[in-house]
């Protein structure tokens, strides 16, 4: 039943992937089609990001009341509801509608399969399950190639990919009778600990730089992954066909990465493995700037992805230690509100950016996010310290 159950989470971490590359993927051939222009993907994705927060804000009260099994298929099948609605609209409208539903199933899922990954199993189950989530996140945007390639819209690209949701909503309410039991934590006096409040969490030591550093990681993830289309097709020429399949390349990378972190977090630690993340990131950007071309820019997306691939899932594992397994849940709500935070406010502002100024200056954003999540990572490490 044990292994049933982390297969099962593994396939749910591929769901949650699948959609998270589409849209940057699709935009080139979606924008013109609905009339809006090029900075409007960043509307969409602020949409998203807002329910991510609202109910990753949420996420420790919900995950007492309902527990992580019911909490994750109820947000499945909500995210699964959202992309049929994308895969039915033919206004900008439309799709922000449905942008919250999917937004708020994105973000309770989320927080809550990371914190009961993050107590239950190691530290290369968290790396290799985020490779799932790569390779979702990477196969995304080939489905949507796929189905512009074959003559079909995007609106049947989005549709594809509901069905896997669809799919995997059953398939998660089948299965609720095998999930471990959440883990009560309780003070010393014996009585179960209550959920957290803001202003409580804020006033732990750390969590305002573990905060700012997820809403600067999730800002360059989102802002690579929106844009990286949009870059390949403005500033390096390819076509609008070429550019969604090759706009997953970021995603490969992650993908990759962590199926490699995996392996090399069974003898790095959880902060040594940040900080060598961080530091390929910082090659990727560099070699994105040097002038050699299409196939040096590919290069650095699969860089910035390789050296992304073990700062997330490494940075939430490490939560119950840096903060105590009875505060793990609250945080990581808090670190995902934060994340979301980031993706809602840095894709639509490099839009305007896009927009009027150039696209050009996308790894020079990179470069600053990376720079900032480097402070941040050392300020929580010597807080935090034992």
């Amino acid at each position: 039943m044990a292994n049933l159950l982390l297969a099962l989470i593994y396939v749910s971490f591929i769901s949650l992937g699948l959609p998270d590359g589409v849209l940057g993927a699709a935009w080139p051939t979606m924008y013109p089609q609905l009339g809006v222009p090029l900075s409007y993907a960043g509307i969409i994705s602020a949409i998203i990001s807002l329910g991510t927060i609202g109910s990753s804000l949420m996420s420790d009260r919900l995950s007492r009341w309902l527990g992580t099994a019911r909490l994750t298929a109820l947000s499945v099948a909500m995210t699964a509801a959202a992309l049929f609605g994308f895969s039915v609209s033919g206004s900008f409208i439309a799709l922000c509608l449905w942008a919250i539903p999917y937004g708020l199933g994105a973000g309770s899922v989320d927080a809550g399969l990371n914190n009961y990954v993050a107590l239950h199993y190691k530290s290369q189950h968290m790396s290799w399950l985020h490779c799932f989530w790569g390779v979702g996140a990477s196969t995304g945007p080939y489905i949507m190639g796929y189905a512009l390639t074959a003559g079909q819209t995007w609106n049947q690209g989005y549709r594809y990919i509901s069905l896997i949701q669809i799919v995997l909503t059953f398939v998660l309410i089948i299965s609720l009778p095998i999930w471990k039991k959440r883990t009560v934590h309780t003070g010393e006096d014996g009585v179960e600990d209550k959920a957290l409040s803001l202003r409580e969490i804020l006033a732990i030591k750390g969590a305002k730089e573990v905060m700012l550093f997820f809403f600067c990681y999730c800002a360059l993830e989102q802002v690579m992954g929106l844009w990286a289309g949009s870059y390949l097709h403005l500033y390096r020429g390819l076509s609008t066909e070429l550019t969604a399949s090759l706009a997953g390349m970021y995603f490969l990378g992650l993908t990759v990465g962590r199926g490699i972190s995996g392996f090399v977090s069974m003898k790095l630690d959880d902060t040594t493995m940040i900080r060598l993340g961080l530091g390929i990131i910082g090659v990727g950007i560099a070699v994105m700037l040097l002038p050699m071309g299409t196939a040096c820019s590919i290069a650095g997306f699969i860089l910035i992805g390789l050296g992304s691939a073990p700062v997330y899932p490494c940075v939430i594992h490490s939560t119950p230690d840096h903060f105590g397994a009875d505060k793990s849940q609250a945080i990581i709500g808090v670190q995902m509100a934060s994340a979301y935070t980031g993706t809602c406010v840095m894709p639509p502002a490099f839009g305007v950016v896009a927009r009027n100024i150039s696209v050009a200056l996308l790894p020079w954003c990179a470069l600053l996010l990376l720079i900032a999540m480097l402070v941040m990572h050392e300020k929580l490490v010597k807080k935090t310290a034992h």
